[in-house]
C-alpha cells in the first residue's frame, strides 16, 4: 500500500470502483442484447457488426496502455476521473448512430476511456488492500461488471418488447456522468504524486522487465489475453449464439442474466481461496471447470442445461479473472503498477478484440453456434497452463 489508510477509504474506494465496474459491464451487455435490434435497424452486416464489437475493445486496449502510465505520473484519480467523462459521452453517442461508420468511431472512443480506467481500478485495489485480502478487495471492486451486464438482460425483460434499444444506452451514458462527479468528490488519491513528480515514475521498461518481473510479466499477458478472448465472445455473442440454437429471441437474454450474475458469486468465492491457500491451485481447477462447462455448453440442446451451463461457465471464468485482478497488479512495485497493470490489460484486451471478431467471422461464414463455443476450449487450456506457471512466481510487493 502507499500509506496506511483508514477503514473508510477502503470502503469508499471498493464502492466507487465497484459503481466505475458496473457501468462497463452495464455498456459491453447493451451491445450485446440490443444488437438483435440494432443490426437490422443499421443495416449492419454480422461480420461488421463484429467490427463494432471488436473496436471498442481496441480502444481498450490503447486506453489502458495509456491509462496506466498517466495515472503512475499524475495520480489515480484525475485519470480515472477523466476516463469515465469520456466514457459517459461517447456511450451517449451510440444512442444517436446513424450507421456503421458513426457507431464505430463512439465505440472506439468510450472503449479508450474506459479502457484508460480499468489499470488504475486495479492499482488502487492493491493499494488500499491489505497482503491477504487483494485478490477480494479486486473482486469486490470488479463483480460490478456482471452485476451491471445482468441488469441489461433484467431490465429488457422488464421493458416493452418493441422498447427501442437506443434507451440503453441513454441509461448508460448519464449513470457515469454522476459517478464522475462522485468520484471528484469523494475518491482518495492512493498514489500521492504532484504532476511535477512525474520523474518518479518508474521507466516503462525496468517496471515490466526489471528485478526479476519479465517472466512474470510475460505469463500475465499469456493468461489474460485467452481469458479476455473468451470472456468477451461470451459477453458480446451469447444471446445471438442462444438464438441461433433455436430458442427465441425473447429468452435469449436469460443466458446473459445467467452468466453474469453467476459471474459475481464466482468472483467472490474463488477470490476468497486465493486469498487463503494461493492462486496455483484455486485457479487452475477454475480453468479446468471452465472447460468442462465450455464443452457441454457447446452440445446443449435444452433450455434449462443452456442456462445452468452458462451460469457455470460466468463463476468459473470470471471468477478466475477477477481474482487475476488482485494477483497482478501486486507482482509491480508501487511507482511501476500502473503501468505493468495496464500491460497485462492491454494484451488480455487484443484477446477480448478479437473474441467478438472471430466470432463474427465465423458465424458470417456459416459456422454454427455449437462449433463457435467450441472454438473456446482450448483458450481456456491456455489461460490455465500459464496460471500454474506464473503461481510460481510470487508477488513481491
Amino acid at each position: 500500500m502507499t500509506t496506511s489508510v483508514s477503514p473508510a477509504t477502503v470502503r469508499s474506494t471498493i464502492a466507487l470502483c465497484f459503481a466505475v465496474a458496473v457501468l462497463e459491464g452495464f455498456d459491453i451487455q447493451a451491445l450485446g442484447v440490443a444488437a438483435p435490434k440494432l443490426v437490422p435497424e443499421l443495416g449492419l452486416t454480422k461480420a461488421q457488426m463484429g467490427w463494432i464489437f471488436a473496436i471498442s475493445n481496441i480502444g481498450l486496449v490503447l486506453g489502458s496502455l495509456t491509462g496506466g502510465r498517466l495515472a503512475d505520473i499524475f495520480g489515480r484519480k484525475r485519470v480515472l476521473v477523466l476516463s469515465v467523462i469520456t466514457f459517459a459521452i461517447f456511450t451517449l453517442a451510440v444512442a444517436v448512430a446513424h450507421g456503421f461508420e458513426s457507431l464505430f468511431v463512439a465505440r472506439f472512443l468510450a472503449g479508450l476511456g474506459f479502457g484508460a480506467a480499468l489499470p488504475n481500478m486495479m492499482a488502487m485495489g492493491t493499494e488500499v488492500s491489505p497482503i491477504e485480502k487483494r485478490a477480494q478487495t479486486a473482486a469486490m471492486m470488479f463483480c460490478g461488471m456482471p452485476l451491471g451486464g445482468g441488469s441489461v438482460a433484467l431490465l429488457t425483460q422488464l421493458l416493452p418488447p418493441d422498447h427501442d434499444w437506443r434507451l440503453l444506452f441513454v441509461i448508460g451514458g448519464v449513470l457515469p456522468l454522476f459517478v464522475a462527479g462522485l468520484l471528484l468528490a469523494k475518491m482518495t488519491e492512493t498514489l500521492q504524486v504532484a504532476p511535477h513528480e512525474g520523474r518518479r515514475a518508474m521507466p516503462v521498461g525496468q517496471a515490466l522487465f526489471g528485478e526479476g518481473r519479465a517472466i512474470p510479466s510475460l505469463l500475465l499477458w499469456v493468461v489474460f489475453f485467452p481469458t479476455l478472448l473468451i470472456l468477451y465472445l461470451i459477453l458480446n455473442w451469447l444471446p445471438l449464439l442462444v438464438e441461433s440454437k433455436g430458442f427465441a429471441r425473447a429468452v435469449a437474454p436469460q443466458a446473459s442474466a445467467a452468466f453474469n450474475y453467476a459471474s459475481v458469486v464466482g468472483a467472490l468465492v474463488i477470490s476468497w481461496i486465493v486469498d487463503r491457500a494461493g492462486a496455483r491451485w484455486p485457479l487452475v481447477i477454475s480453468y479446468l471447470a471452465l472447460i468442462g462447462a465450455l464443452w457441454l455448453l457447446s452440445t446443449s440442446t435444452g433450455l434449462a442445461s443452456v442456462l445452468w451451463l452458462s451460469a457455470a461457465a460466468g463463476f468459473f471464468l470470471m471468477g478466475a479473472n477477477y481474482a487475476l485482478y488482485g494477483v497482478a497488479p501486486a507482482h509491480y512495485p508501487l511507482n511501476g503498477r500502473g503501468t505493468g497493470s495496464g500491460a497485462a490489460i492491454a494484451f488480455g484486451r487484443i484477446g477480448s478484440v478479437l473474441g467478438p471478431l472471430l466470432a463474427g467471422i465465423m458465424l458470417g461464414g456459416g459456422a454454427s453456434a455449437e462449433s463457435v463455443i467450441m472454438y473456446m476450449v482450448p483458450a481456456a487450456a491456455v489461460a490455465g497452463v500459464a496460471v500454474f506457471l506464473l503461481s510460481f512466481h510470487p508477488t513481491r510487493h
